[in-house]
């Protein structure tokens, strides 16, 4: 089974790192891309300015294999666009001829399984290759063989539901082509059709605070634009943010931004507002939903939903997998990250070790294997592929030397009480502020005490 290649789903940023790090390492991997070119769901928030500048963008394999071939890295300051990303870092990358001879574009993996064994089957299981059975856009399937899989096929095209509870609100489904999820180009081709119109945005992380930001700015030049922001939550100053004490300014500014318009009244807020339903109202929508026990209807022209997103499992059906029953990533990784423990941004390292599964050489990185977690930096995924990529060559050493260096968020605030404290990011590295039991740094889950508040981690 040696002589297949390493099969990895998804031509995003950590897809594609995942095969600079195996070409580096003599293997020629086969990678699958959905759209019809590499970094497809990238462009589809193309417009937005991310907050984490170039030298958190790109990954140290990808940059050996650009660089051999006369490419120049951006100022590692500057702040790219998801456009600029694509176009001046990935698009060059997958250009390469080693890449180039991998990366199979408007192709998707609809399963994955081992050849002639479904989920129960034991015997011979781990001596079987992996069958990926894709479909291209010109309609041909294929079963195509590989000796491990990485799949970094992300998020994106998995939006979490408008509903409260998890599920699709009332209405919601049969509305899909009515509501807008993640961030339109509000001040670009999308400008038309929200200004001068009163405009809800549902969701309390980055990907909202854009987009209200963006509206406000419309509304300078089209003074009837109302803004309303809904949130299930009414924690605001976990919304906010470190402010200055963030790593990444521009991820601080955010918060420092949505607050001062909050201030000042620029926008109305519903919170902590549960929805329940969605419906037409005229030519507009009418939300429905639970606002501190009182069910409420508001009304809006439009409806912008930024409430995150989800793994999609559905092709990993016939896989073993071992995920946490509520973060869904693995049950090392969870504790790590999930929001119900904390959400300081901040991520102990890991790698090949941490993302294993009971499915033997079979592993999940990039933003798909934090499942519902919602932090995620693309520095985090090229760690986890160089990690992967070792232990897949048989270099054990090089797997096991995991070293994550992420810019703090600058806070730590927790869904269970109103304690936030904010510091520095020297000061979130002092052992004494981590309300965390010291365990071994070997071990593969830690205990948090609820019992005192937390500061920074």
């Amino acid at each position: 089974m040696n002589h297949l290649p390493v099969a990895i789903i998804g031509g995003g940023p950590v897809g594609l790192a995942a095969a600079a790090h195996l070409i580096e390492r003599g293997e020629r991997p086969i990678l699958f891309e959905a759209g019809e070119r590499v970094g497809a769901n990238v462009l589809d928030w193309g417009h937005v300015r991310m907050f984490s500048p170039w030298e958190f963008n790109v990954d140290a394999a990808s940059v050996r294999l650009l660089e051999s071939a006369g490419w120049q890295m951006p100022r590692p300051e500057e702040l790219p666009t998801g456009a600029e990303l694509v176009e001046r870092y990935l698009q060059p990358l997958a250009e390469l001829p080693p890449m180039r001879a991998v990366i199979h574009t408007g192709t998707r993996v609809l399963n994955i399984s081992r050849r002639n064994c479904d989920k129960v089957k034991d015997a011979g299981r781990e001596r079987m290759p992996f069958q990926l059975h894709a479909l291209s856009t010109d309609g041909r399937e294929d079963l195509i063989e590989a000796r491990a899989v990485i799949d970094a096929s992300g998020t994106w095209g998995k939006p979490n539901p408008l509903g409260a509870n998890g599920t699709p609100a009332i209405g919601e489904t049969s509305l899909r082509g009515r509501l807008i999820y993640g961030i339109p180009d509000l001040l670009g081709r999308e400008r038309e059709r929200y200004s001068g119109r009163r405009v809800m945005v549902v969701g309390s992380g980055h990907s909202a605070i854009n987009a209200l930001l963006d509206l406000l700015s419309l509304r300078e030049s089209q003074p009837r634009t109302e803004v309303i922001w809904v949130m299930r939550g009414d924690n605001t100053r976990k919304v906010y943010g470190g402010g200055e004490n963030d790593a990444l300014p521009a991820r601080g500014q955010l918060g420092a931004r949505i607050k001062a318009a909050v201030d000042a009244g620029a926008l109305r807020i519903l919170a902590p507002f549960a929805v329940k339903e969605v419906s037409p109202a005229g030519a507009g929508l009418r939300l429905r939903g639970d606002i501190q026990g009182e069910t409420q209807d508001h009304f809006a022209d439009e409806i912008i939903v930024c409430t995150g997103s989800r793994p999609d499992l559905a092709m990993l059906r016939e896989l073993r997998l071992e995920l946490d029953p509520a973060v869904e990533a693995t049950r090392s990784l969870a504790p790590l990250i999930d929001p119900n423990l904390h959400s300081c941004g901040t991520v102990r390292p890991h790698g090949e070790a941490e993302l294993r599964q009971p499915e033997v050489d079979f592993y999940i990185v990039g933003m798909k294997s934090y499942g519902r977690a919602p932090t995620f930096l693309a520095a985090t995924g090229y760690e986890q592929v160089r990690s992967v990529a070792a232990a897949l060559c048989g270099d054990w050493e090089a797997a096991r030397a995991v070293q994550l260096n992420l810019p703090e968020t600058g806070v730590c605030v927790t869904d269970y009480t109103d304690d936030l404290v904010c510091c520095s990011p020297a000061e979130a590295a002092q052992p004494a502020l981590l309300a965390i039991d010291a365990i071994p740094v070997a071990d593969s889950d830690f205990a948090l005490s609820r019992t005192q508040p937390e500061r920074c981690c």
